[in-house]
């Protein structure tokens, strides 16, 4: 549908509820906000086809047997750096690629089992991409802050 949508204080509620609990029913929703539970489905359903609004599950990469993390910074030549990035993302053992400014083009960020996984991933698969120059992979040693609900907020959140 994708129709331009006005997110108002309400729709503001509902989303800041669900940011602090995604299996939050609709009517433990609507009981929080003095809402029905049709309204609130109905509001859920508009912004979700709307484009303003994903509900998704995260999961613990750890909980998957993916104990390492890798940052890998890539410069692009000869070829558009968005037609790279599309490719990278392509693969299995991504699960982020970003557009970048500054010394490279491409922040690739991938989860392995382990290091060893590493050479030949960069070897048989990364480097085989057309247009990869250069790769400068940074292996990330602690996470600091993992949470998705701490992205970009809409104001007036709370319920």
């Amino acid at each position: 549908m994708n129709e331009t949508l006005s997110i108002d204080e309400i729709d503001r509620k509902i989303i800041g509820h669900l940011r602090r609990n995604g299996r939050s029913t609709n009517q433990q929703i609507a009981e929080s906000l003095d809402l029905t539970a049709a309204t609130v489905s109905g509001r859920i359903r508009r912004m979700e086809q709307s484009d303003k609004l994903n509900v998704v599950a995260v999961s613990d990469f750890a909980a998957h047997g993916m104990d390492v993390l890798i940052q890998i910074a890539v410069e692009v030549d000869g070829r558009a750096s968005s037609d790279v990035a599309e490719e990278l993302a392509a693969l299995p053992e991504v699960f982020a690629v970003f557009l970048v400014t500054g010394r490279h083009n491409i922040d690739v960020l991938l989860a392995l089992r382990e290091y060893g996984e590493l050479p030949e991933l960069m070897i048989d698969k990364l480097s085989k991409v057309r247009g990869v120059r250069t790769m400068r992979p940074s292996i990330v040693l602690d996470v600091i802050k993992y949470q998705f609900e701490s992205g970009p907020q809409v104001s007036g959140g709370g319920a």
